[in-house]
């Protein structure tokens, strides 16, 4: 049987509270999701499918292709069950494997030790059916096997990603703090940039938010910038399945004629960075990048664009005091000089987000690591409108 060609369950994971942009995403490329939940998106497809999904997804983790659902009450039964795949027809004989889990069973206390009986059955099997085995490890650069065990119920799953499509591959320096590739792309997405007007983007750090808007304005996928999935290493992989898909992402690569990005920050180091990472996405010279203070960031006149800041949150309570100023000068900048515009602030500190002074019209609910973040939107107009 060639998964290549045959369809099965697809899970698509994400971060929390991506599913819903995740979900967008993969309608946009002409699938249709049947179930949506936190974490991920469930459709069906092929293993051309998943090459298709990893190549495009901007706000994924891993893209799951489903080989076998089962129930086992122990790893006694996980290793019976797992015995009888046909590993050999997957896995090439002189690959390389590794195998990662998601594991909730009372009989395991510890998610290696299933992992290393999903090791051993596949290697059992292969010793069996052909004498040797593939080898193993921890590195994702291989064939992944995953499993997700809950309770009694089972599912092996090849996950035809690898390392995870969050991080979109230009950012080699990533600067103090950065956002995570997906999760700034998917900030994006809720907010309600044109992809054709002003985005100016003060703070801009390692420059991820504005990499990622210029990414989006141009349609570029961020398959474009990595050479290595999982997909590739399995049996009956045709290398021209993906030479096609990359060859798409090429051509719908779009310009955008007068687009203007403005990026700036305070610290040269960061801008630096910026630019590095910038030019390694291919979009440096669609992005303008200014040293200095965020109120001396060029704000073009007479446009209704977006400005969009991601200040720090202040771990500790003398951060905390001292950004406290940060925020209410964020919130003065926006209503003296960027009238017009739509601005978003992303913030995990809720209470110096208070400190704006001003009511936003959404805000939009995300995380970063574990904390509890929200995009807020405001719609900056004249006069006093927007003051609390």
């Amino acid at each position: 049987m060639n998964l290549f060609s045959t369809a099965s369950r697809v899970i698509v994971t994400c971060s929390n509270r991506l599913s819903a942009y995740l979900e967008t995403e993969i309608i946009s490329l002409g699938y249709s999701p049947t179930r949506v939940f936190k974490t991920g998106v469930e459709l069906s497809g092929t293993l051309t499918d998943c090459i298709k999904l990893n190549l495009n997804l901007r706000c994924a983790s891993q893209v799951l292709y489903s080989l076998k659902e089962f129930k086992a009450y122990n790893a006694t039964d996980l290793y019976k069950v797992l015995l009888d795949v046909e590993w050999e027809k997957l896995i090439p004989a002189q690959g390389y494997f590794s195998i990662s889990s998601n594991v909730t069973n009372d009989t395991i206390t510890n998610n290696l030790f299933a992992n290393v009986k999903v090791k051993d059955a596949i290697a059992d099997r292969f010793r069996d059916k052909t004498g040797s085995r593939p080898d193993s490890g921890p590195e994702l650069n291989g064939v992944v096997i995953h499993l997700y065990w809950k309770e009694d119920l089972a599912e092996i799953f090849l996950d035809t990603t690898g390392e995870t499509l969050s991080k979109h591959g230009y950012r080699k320096i990533p600067g103090k703090a950065p956002m995570l590739e997906s999760l700034a792309a998917a900030t994006l997405l809720a907010g309600k940039w044109d992809r054709r007007s002003p985005f100016i983007n003060p703070m801009c750090g390692s420059g991820t938010v504005a990499i990622e808007a210029a990414l989006l304005a141009t349609n570029r996928r961020p398959g474009l910038y990595r050479n290595n999935y999982s997909f590739m290493h399995v049996c009956e992989y045709d290398e021209i399945l993906y030479s096609a898909e990359f060859k798409k992402l090429e051509q719908q690569v779009t310009e955008v004629p007068g687009l203007k990005i403005i990026a700036s920050d305070i610290s040269e180091d960061a801008i630096n960075i910026s630019r590095v990472n910038a030019g390694i996405a291919g979009v440096e010279e669609l992005i303008e990048f200014e040293t200095g203070d965020f109120e001396k960031t060029t704000i073009p006149e007479n446009e209704a664009g977006v400005i969009y800041f991601n200040p720090e949150y202040g771990d500790r309570l003398g951060e905390e005091l001292a950004l406290q100023e940060t925020y209410s000068r964020m919130g003065d900048f926006l209503k003296q000089k960027c009238k017009g515009y739509t601005g978003y602030i992303f913030t995990g500190n809720l209470e110096l987000a208070k400190k704006i002074g001003l009511k936003p019209k959404r805000r939009i609910e995300f995380y970063t690591s574990k904390i509890d973040c929200r995009l807020l939107e405001y719609e900056l107009y004249a006069g006093s409108k927007d003051v609390k």
